[in-house]
């Protein structure tokens, strides 16, 4: 090759040779996964089997109890847990299990699964429980070895050489699931706070930047959030990107006009012809949990998604967001905004939501294994 004018041929250089600490190693090979999962034993007492979307009410049903005995701040509905099962990435028949009392009755549960949106960290998200009458009996033990066991396996068939992190969320911040998890070797990561705000009080000034405009929610504007969203959380604890799938999942919940985002303006100059993609500076995505409303002994609007772009932070966005979503939840005799929040946000978002009048009612912990 003639290098031309100006420029320089580099003297050719032998590439250095990788030393094995240079190599990835590849979850296959950290996460230790075994080669078939076996179902927990019949000694246990119980009759194992996985789990089916037909089982959906009576594992609803079971699901309500654990909760209410636990004394748990909320009620998952059978829709909920309906949803447990849909996703083209899940796979019931391998990714479940659940034990059946002598009668029939179904007594324990487990779930594992792994996004198919995670690249910097594979998680594999695991949830189980069981039935009140049937604990100290080894079957919560079993259970755990169970989640640990596919949940490695599913790791392994990442084919990712990424962090690997087995996962579980638990209430409160200590009891006897607690010491089940730290038995099997899982350790507390991260503490959230459930925060709420009484709407009695006025909402906060809602005040947005020249050059942005805050808008509805519409389905138009939803895969602009998501994308939002994904860039908005890369720097959060845990967070990976979500898919159109997982992003459109389990809706059952969302409220659409409790729902905001704020866009930046079209650009005067633009070529009348062209429909550029909104650019979404910051969104906030509500629902609503109404069989909630009676174990809490008030109504609330839950704000389950709130986040704000990097060049837009610090601008105000997540006030405005928060006091246009308080609009709303009063407007419709709301008591209550509730939200959770990461205690480490490397954003600030715990001091923000004080600020503006949220007040601790609540944590939750994450437990993890990483590999």
């Amino acid at each position: 090759m003639v290098p031309s004018p100006g420029s320089t041929t580099p003297p050719e250089t032998t590439p250095p040779e990788l030393t094995p600490r240079d190599v990835p190693v590849p979850l296959a090979a950290r996460a230790q996964a075994p080669a078939v999962v076996p179902l927990p034993g019949a000694a246990l007492g119980l009759a194992w089997r996985s789990l089916t979307p037909a089982d959906a009410p009576e594992l609803a049903a079971l699901v309500a109890r654990i909760e209410e005995v636990d004394g748990a701040p909320f009620r998952t509905t059978l829709v909920e847990v309906g949803e447990w099962f849909t996703g083209s990435w899940k796979d019931p028949s391998r990714d479940t299990v659940g034990g059946f009392a002598p009668g029939g009755a179904l007594v324990a549960y487990a779930f594992a699964e792994v996004a198919p949106g995670d690249v910097t960290i594979i998680r594999a998200n695991l949830r189980g429980g069981v039935h009140p009458a049937y604990r100290r009996r080894g079957i919560g033990t079993a259970l755990v070895r169970w989640m640990d066991a596919r949940g490695r396996q599913l790791l392994a068939a990442s084919g990712s050489s990424a962090a690997g992190w087995l996962t579980t969320f638990l209430e409160g911040e200590s009891g006897a699931e607690h010491r089940l998890f730290a038995a099997a070797g899982f350790t507390p990561a991260r503490w959230f706070t459930t925060m709420r705000r009484d709407l009695a009080e006025p909402s906060p000034e809602r005040a947005v930047p020249s050059g942005l405009t805050l808008v509805p929610w519409s389905i138009e504007l939803d895969d602009a959030i998501r994308v939002a969203h994904n860039e908005a959380f890369a720097d959060h604890w845990g967070s990976q990107p979500r898919t159109a799938e997982q992003w459109r999942g389990s809706r059952s919940s969302f409220v659409p006009r409790w729902s905001f985002a704020i866009v930046a303006d079209a650009d005067a100059d633009a070529d009348a012809d062209e429909s550029p993609a909104p650019v979404v500076a910051g969104y906030l995505m509500a629902e609503s949990f109404v069989d909630d409303w009676p174990v809490l002994g008030y109504s609330f609007g839950y704000v389950h998604q709130l986040g704000v772009r990097r060049p837009w932070r610090r601008q105000g966005l997540a006030v405005a967001l928060l006091a246009a979503a308080m609009d709303a939840f009063r407007s419709e005799g709301v008591a209550y905004a509730v939200l959770d929040v990461d205690t480490e946000n490397p954003t600030g978002a715990h001091g923000v939501y004080s600020r503006v009048g949220f007040t601790p009612v609540h944590r939750s912990v994450a437990y993890t294994i990483e590999l």
